[in-house]
Parts: structure tokens; C-alpha cells; sequence
């Protein structure tokens, strides 16, 4: 059951619009996906590797210092997720060789790692396109944006 308060959504029974609506794995929203997010182990990257964890993706968190690697790591395996980190210094170009190395290692869904600012999707889009941003922002998730504007163009080249 969901609720409309003040335009945005509420789930009576604690799951959001979204994944009661729309029968998403019960793995999770991203079961099956790689995320890969530098300076991870603390902050809002941190907040961001725990979260995408939790809706079922494998996370590759990493830093500069492998203790802090290491903590993160134990943290979140500790609460049951599914992560793993490296030290990675982006400024460096054999620490970025070493991430991508790892991240190739969990992939079967390749032998390269898309360059996803030029992929384009070579196709037009549908309506359902927009739903996902649209639940997204109803959602409790979004409850700290404000005022912005997002683009759902599949990457295409005529915004």
C-alpha cells in the first residue's frame, strides 16, 4: 500500500513505490552490477559504497592509504555486503590500471569497461525511460535534492 503525502510517496509497508511496485529482484535493485567508487572509505563516499552495496550490487571501494582500504572493507563486509577495495591514487596511472584490473577480475556482463560518456544508446527512447528518475525523485531517497535538473537522453549527442 502507498500513500501521497505533500507529492511525494510513502510505503505503508517500509519498501519504497518502486521496488513494491515493480517486482525488482529481491537481491536488490542493482543485483548483478560492478560499482566502482573512488575515495569510498569515508564520507559521502563511504555513504554511497554502503548504500549501492545494500541494494545488491558489488562494490569496489578505494583510497589512497590501504588502512583505510582495509577498514571500509571490514566495515561493510561485517554488515554483510558485498565489497572488496584496493588503494588507488587517481592521479597515478598504474593505481587506475590496478583498479581497472580489479574490476575486470569480478566481470564476467565484458572484456573492456565502457567509456559510459561515449556510449550511445542507439536507440529511441520510450516512455519507460523516464519512470525510474521519476519513483527515484518521489522516493524518501531524494529527500535532500532540490531544485535541479536531471536529463534523460540515453547519452544522445542532441540534448
Amino acid at each position: 500500500m502507498a500513500g501521497v503525502h505533500r507529492g511525494l510517496f510513502h510505503s505503508r509497508a517500509g519498501l519504497s513505490v518502486r521496488m513494491s511496485s515493480t517486482g525488482i529482484n529481491p537481491k536488490g535493485l542493482l543485483a548483478n552490477r560492478v560499482a566502482v567508487i573512488t575515495g569510498s572509505t569515508e564520507g559521502i563516499g563511504f555513504a554511497i559504497a554502503r548504500r549501492l552495496a545494500q541494494d545488491g550490487a558489488h562494490v569496489v571501494v578505494s583510497s589512497r592509504k590501504q588502512q583505510n582500504v582495509d577498514r571500509a572493507v571490514a566495515t561493510l563486509q561485517g554488515e554483510g555486503l558485498s565489497v572488496t577495495g584496493t588503494v588507488c591514487h587517481m592521479g597515478k596511472a598504474e593505481d587506475r590500471e590496478r583498479l581497472v584490473a580489479k574490476v575486470r577480475g569480478r566481470r564476467e556482463s565484458e572484456s573492456e569497461i565502457p567509456d559510459m560518456c561515449s556510449v550511445l544508446l542507439h536507440r529511441i527512447g520510450k516512455p519507460e525511460d523516464c519512470a525510474g528518475i521519476v519513483s527515484f525523485l518521489c522516493s524518501p531517497d531524494a529527500s535532500y535534492i532540490t531544485g535541479e535538473s536531471f536529463v534523460v537522453a540515453g547519452f544522445s549527442p542532441r540534448l
